[in-house]
């Protein structure tokens, strides 16, 4: 059976490359505001699901599992999305500096053949530490993290950011939950190792 992923993310394909599986990828073009009423945990879990269906619809009746994820930022309830400028992004990290912030990825696997689909959400926490402007700045001027939720790429230089992590799988900090999607792919009948 086909793997397709609906992201665009280089960091999701490289991740999803560590299964030794093969698949393709399409860029989903899906929405991905967040709706006034919902939660962050339900911001990704809608908008990982949302992205598996798009592509699932391109390729329906096809012998294909479609994968679908969306990482969501979150500071006391409050979604930090991607800043997209510099001066949004020193914002964000001066906002949560010092505190804790959950990363929650949903995750979400489609069969294009059925329509059946099966979802999950996978949590991590981030403790940063307490940071001035000056180390904000610095670590802008290295990474220009514009594209990521939370402002830092925690799998490169942005590590200096944090004090600890907590959660069950580091794959879901950097966007695609390898152990939960592990466990979504077997009840498609997909069995790893």
């Amino acid at each position: 059976m086909a793997l397709i992923l609906a992201s665009g993310s280089p960091y999701r394909r490289a991740l999803l490359q560590r299964l030794q599986l093969p698949f393709t990828w399409e860029d989903p073009d899906v929405d991905e505001r967040p709706y006034a009423a919902e939660s962050p945990i339900e911001t990704a879990q809608r908008l990982a699901c949302a992205k598996a269906q798009a592509v699932a619809e391109r390729h329906a009746g096809e012998a294909c599992l479609v994968i679908g994820s969306d990482q969501v930022a979150d500071l006391d309830g409050r979604v930090l999305g991607k800043p997209g400028s510099l001066d949004a992004a020193a914002a964000q990290l001066r906002a949560a500096a010092g505190r804790t912030l959950l990363l929650h990825t949903g995750l979400c696997v489609v069969s294009a053949a059925a329509g059946d689909s099966a979802s999950t959400v996978e949590s991590f926490a981030v403790r940063l530490r307490s940071l001035d402007s000056a180390a904000i700045d610095r670590y802008l001027a290295v990474e220009q993290p514009l594209d990521a939720a939370g402002s830092f790429y925690a799998e490169s230089y942005g590590i200096v950011l944090f004090e600890s992590f907590d959660g069950r799988d580091p794959n879901a900090l950097i966007g695609l939950p390898l152990m939960a999607l592990v466990d979504l792919l077997a009840t498609f009948g997909v069995q790893l190792p």
